[in-house]
C-alpha cells in the first residue's frame, strides 16, 4: 500500500489496525510515495492499493479504478487575534487581500484551493511555502499570513495560537480515493483493506462536523 503523509495517522493507521483484527494473518507493507505518482506503482503491480487525491470519479483509467473514500473539506487557519477571527464562517473572498501560507506543493492538494480562489475572483498571494500543514500553522501563528488546511490535515488538532474557521462561497474540497487495479478479481485481503478504509473515512467525515471552537469567545480572542 502507498499513502501520503497527512492520511497516515487519521486514516491509514486505524484502517490497518482494523484489518489486523479481522484478518490477523495479513501482512501489509506501507510506503510513502510523495512526490512520486502512486498510480504508477499500482499499475506496475508494485502496490495493490494507493491513496490518492483526485477529482471524484469511479471510472477506470489505464487499468486503474478509483474508489471514493472521503470528501476532505478545507478550513481557514488564522492567527489568534486576526480581524476575521470573530466570524464563525468566512467567505473565501474575505481572504483575498491577505498574505497566504501554503502547506502543500503544487499538485492535486493545492489545485482545489487555487480553483476555489479563482471562482471567488482572486489569486492567493503566497508569501510562504512550508511543505506541510503543521509547519504552515507555525507560520500562521507567527502572523506571516493565513492558510487553508484540509480537515484530515487538522485531524490531530490545531495549535492554541491559531483559530480554525469554516469557508464558503466556494468551499474548497479535495477527494481522497483508493486506486486499485481494474479488471481482476479483488483478493480477500485487499477487499478487507478497502472496507476498513471506507469505514475509517466515513467516521472521519462524520466526526469533522462543525469547525472546532468556531463560535466560542475563546476562539475569537
Amino acid at each position: 500500500m502507498r499513502y501520503f503523509t497527512t492520511a497516515g495517522a487519521p486514516i491509514v493507521a486505524p484502517a490497518i489496525a482494523a484489518l489486523r483484527r479481522e484478518q490477523p494473518g495479513v501482512q501489509v507493507e506501507l510506503r510513502l510515495f510523495e512526490p512520486d505518482d502512486p498510480v504508477l506503482e499500482v499499475r506496475a503491480r508494485r502496490a495493490d492499493l494507493a491513496l490518492v487525491v483526485r477529482e471524484r470519479t469511479r471510472a477506470a483509467v489505464d487499468g486503474i479504478r478509483f474508489v471514493h473514500l472521503l470528501d476532505d473539506h478545507y478550513r481557514a487557519v488564522l492567527p489568534r487575534g486576526h480581524r476575521l477571527a470573530a466570524r464563525p464562517v468566512l467567505d473565501l473572498s474575505d481572504l483575498a487581500e491577505e498574505p497566504w501560507v501554503t502547506g502543500e506543493t503544487p499538485g492535486p492538494c493545492l489545485d482545489p484551493v487555487l480553483d476555489a480562489c479563482a471562482a471567488a475572483g482572486f489569486t492567493p498571494d503566497f508569501v510562504v511555502e512550508s511543505g506541510d500543514y503543521a509547519t504552515a500553522q507555525g507560520f500562521v501563528a507567527a502572523g506571516l499570513g493565513v492558510s487553508l488546511v484540509p480537515g484530515v490535515g487538522l485531524a490531530a488538532g490545531h495549535r492554541p495560537d491559531v483559530v480554525v474557521r469554516a469557508v464558503r462561497n466556494p468551499e474548497p474540497v479535495r477527494a481522497i480515493q483508493a486506486a486499485v487495479r481494474a479488471g481482476s478479481p479483488v483478493q480477500p485481503a485487499l477487499r478487507g483493506l478497502l472496507e476498513a478504509l471506507r469505514a475509517v473515512a466515513s467516521a472521519t467525515e462524520a466526526a469533522a462536523g462543525p469547525v472546532a471552537d468556531a463560535a466560542s469567545p475563546e476562539g475569537a480572542a
